[in-house]
């Protein structure tokens, strides 16, 4: 993989927004245009930051009032699995042709066992290892 540079791999033309745009209005653009960010740019197209899905969690957290909707309103429920049999490239090909950034890994007799994310895939690419977060209870 040493002879492929960024060029080749990365999207060109990434939607942008001005820093002014309403965050309502930013996470309608994100889901239309299945996007997890969205680079904040100055009327000359020079960066001045980057929203992402990360950012929209913590303003759900810290929204006021608190909404107090639980999550089954907005789940996803046609989750697609894998084993931890499955081979590599076959997940990272349903992840593209899918668009999704996370797959649960799952085993017959004991259910969820892990999770497969676009990170792990990064950083087996790169090389590095990848200490996962802590899990949530």
């Amino acid at each position: 993989m040493d002879d492929i540079f960024v060029g080749r791999l990365m999207t060109a033309d990434p939607v942008t927004v001005s820093p002014d745009t309403l965050v309502e209005d930013a996470a309608a653009l994100m889901l239309d245009e299945s996007i997890g960010s969205l680079i904040v740019t100055d009327d000359d197209n020079q960066i001045e930051g980057i929203l992402t899905s990360t950012d929209f969690v913590e303003i759900v957290k810290d929204s006021k009032p608190k909404a107090k909707t639980t999550v089954e309103r907005y789940m996803s429920t046609d989750v697609m699995t894998t084993t931890a049999q499955a081979p590599i490239e076959e997940v990272a090909d349903l992840m593209l042709e899918e668009g999704i950034h996370h797959v649960p890994v799952v085993d017959d007799t004991e259910g969820l066992v892990g999770m497969l994310t676009t990170t792990d895939l990064t950083a087996y690419v790169s090389g590095l290892e990848v200490r996962s977060p802590p899990t949530l209870a």
